[in-house]
């Protein structure tokens, strides 16, 4: 098989779904990710009399700690999930895609 030109890879089919894929995938999950840090900034600065709430009488852990946490936890899931897409679909694409060009 002969090696395609960057010319020819750029039309390729195979390599369009790929760059589709890894955009919608890098700008769904770049806003979540925005949503979630900036939310939680945003309870900061706005509204620190409920996260500084205690979470039950008699324990000093405050609403604000398991937001916090989840905020952390959130981030891994999201990282988790771009691990997951790109080890079942971004890999097979850029596999499929070299195999074209010869790499």
């Amino acid at each position: 098989m002969a090696k395609l030109k960057h010319e020819d890879i750029l039309q390729d089919e195979d390599f369009i779904e790929l760059a589709r894929q890894k955009f919608n995938i890098s700008i769904i999950l770049t806003i979540l990710e925005l949503v979630l840090y900036f939310g939680f900034i945003g309870l900061i600065a706005f509204n620190k009399p409920f996260l500084a709430q205690k979470l039950t009488a008699g324990v000093a852990t405050t609403i604000g700690i398991p937001i916090a946490v989840g905020t952390i936890i959130g981030s891994w899931v999201f990282t988790g999930i771009y691990i997951y897409w790109a080890n079942t679909k971004y890999d097979v694409l850029v596999k499929k895609v070299k195999d074209k060009v010869g790499g």
